[in-house]
């Protein structure tokens, strides 16, 4: 039953209205990341450490810093397209420049529908398969 509960429903009941702290709550701790697909994906505060979004890595193309929350960055799982872990990383630049090549490689052959470009960081965003883009 308890999981039912909408706790940030609550929290917005408990602050003031007139201090205008309840506006606040969803700028500082916000339940959804709009990534640059357009996908508004649940952040996970469950990590006493730091927010996780855990999103399918095409859909964080062209985003070249990693995102965050009241100054605190996010901890990105990026995602193969059938949703299994392909890396993890806090530092989405980073990530671009010197990890995506390894994860391109190994994935690219697995998953040969979806788009894998050379340059991620410059690319366009997508939630759909390289048949899906040419339509």
């Amino acid at each position: 039953d308890l999981g039912r509960i909408d706790a940030g429903q609550g929290l917005r009941r408990l602050l003031p209205w007139a201090s205008g702290d309840a506006g606040r709550l969803d700028e500082l701790a916000p339940e959804r990341f709009v990534v640059p697909s357009g996908s508004r994906v649940r952040i996970d505060y469950g990590n006493p450490e730091q927010p996780v979004l855990a999103v399918k890595l095409q859909e964080m193309f062209g985003l070249h810093e990693s995102p965050t929350v009241a100054g605190v960055p996010v901890l990105v799982h990026l995602l193969s397209p059938a949703g299994r872990p392909a890396a993890v990383t806090a530092d989405l630049a980073s990530f671009w420049k010197d990890g995506y090549k390894g994860v391109r490689a190994e994935l690219r052959g697995r998953y040969p529908k979806h788009p894998w470009p050379e340059d991620p960081a410059a690319a366009e965003a997508t939630r759909f398969t390289n048949a899906r883009l040419r339509r």
